[in-house]
């Protein structure tokens, strides 16, 4: 894995557990052929490294539903 690629990334995803998430969820996605890379991994390129690059390049994002989240963690307290 380049740390560099994952700094820029970090940057664009500040939040580290959906980081995580997203890149592990995408990786998962391209090794089981489920979808192909956004981007053409570039030679001898770790499939980590070319998730990292669509993140920094603004190719994969992440939304996130505040309400939905805070319901659930409504009605988890119960």
């Amino acid at each position: 894995m380049d740390f560099e690629l994952l700094d820029k990334a970090h940057e664009k995803v500040p939040n580290v557990p959906l980081l995580v998430n997203m890149v592990s969820l995408r990786v998962r996605e391209i090794n089981n052929d489920v979808r192909r890379p956004l981007l053409v991994p570039k030679e001898g390129e770790d499939t980590v490294d070319t998730v990292l690059r669509e993140i920094i390049e603004g190719k994969l994002t992440a939304e996130v539903d505040y309400d939905q989240l805070e319901a659930r963690t409504r009605h988890s307290a119960r």
